[in-house]
């Protein structure tokens, strides 16, 4: 509800930004808390399985609910072309240091492989930068006509609203985190999956309900702003931040993912650019969508710890 009052105010860009960046404020505390227990697995698994949700699952079913009650719903097809590029770069970005990992480990040159994740991660915060700076300055044809909401709260109440949110994020990141391995060995299920399906999910859930009550109320602009811009921010800016805060621990993160987690994001990255593209969406394109995820999580849910 906060995010929607200050988005009434500011236009989809901001509010779909900010609410995206809030969104995963969830996942970067619940990631840097797993890179405090050492949980380097669950962390990359974690960031693979944000930008999946977001690009399947969150604009699956807001373009599913969303089509089936308003019909064919458009958006900015200029912005949504640069934001499909920028998904086909943040796959690049995290598949190259996964493809030279295993050259890596043979050479045991593992100081030249974290120098390569420090290097790449720098280059994706600037990129991630600058695209703000494109969107905000260039406002991709947007209009504020957009919002057909009238803000109730102050601009105040909504950013102290936000503020508290994030703050009791905080303390139940750490109670998660600590439920992680309990669960893995009750339930049997591998860490992969867990931090590929269920902590996304869960970290995330508030941006995945706001994005869909978007679309549902035919603000689609809006709802693609947020499962976009939270999936180029988890890849462009999150993933790359994690890698820096690692260093702080004994346990330092490299950006070298599991083949099954990069072909995955390859798929995900494809099938949503795509979708995004033409500046159209429908509940068809939905349902194909949430199709591919259920096959992605079936397929990791299948998956053997050992692999």
């Amino acid at each position: 509800t906060a995010t929607e009052e200050i988005a009434a105010r500011t236009g989809p860009q901001i509010g779909g930004l900010l609410n995206a960046t809030l969104g995963n404020a969830a996942e970067l505390i619940i990631t840097i808390f797993a890179l405090r227990e050492g949980l380097l697995e669950l962390v990359r698994a974690s960031i693979i399985g944000s930008i999946l949700g977001n690009l399947l699952l969150v604009m699956g079913l807001a373009l599913l609910l969303g089509g089936l009650k308003n019909g064919i719903q458009s958006f900015d097809r200029r912005g949504a072309i640069m934001n499909a590029t920028l998904l086909i770069l943040a796959f690049m970005a995290l598949a190259i240091p996964s493809l030279f990992d295993v050259t890596f480990v043979e050479l045991r040159a593992f100081e030249s492989e974290l120098l390569l994740s420090e290097g790449i991660a720098l280059i994706l915060i600037v990129l991630y930068a600058a695209s703000i700076v494109y969107s905000l300055v260039t406002k991709n044809g947007l209009s504020a006509a957009v919002i057909h909401h009238e803000p109730e709260w102050s601009m105040p109440v909504a950013l102290g609203v936000l503020a508290a949110a994030t703050l009791g994020i905080v303390f139940m990141s750490e109670f998660l985190v600590g439920t992680v391995e309990p669960v893995v060995e009750e339930l049997g299920w591998s860490e992969l999956f867990v931090g590929v399906i269920i902590v996304p999910i869960i970290g995330n859930v508030a941006e995945h309900l706001v994005a869909v009550q978007q679309a549902i109320k035919n603000r689609m602009e809006l709802a693609m702003t947020i499962a976009l811009g939270s999936s180029l921010q988890i890849a462009l800016f999150v993933a790359p931040v994690l890698v820096f805060i690692s260093l702080l621990f004994e346990d330092k993160l490299i950006l070298a993912f599991t083949m099954p987690e990069v072909i995955a994001l390859a798929a995900a990255s494809y099938v949503g650019a795509l979708v995004a593209e033409d500046g159209e969406t429908n509940w068809f394109e939905g349902l194909m969508l949430l199709g591919v995820y259920l096959i992605v999580a079936l397929a990791f849910f299948l998956l053997p710890e050992a692999a």
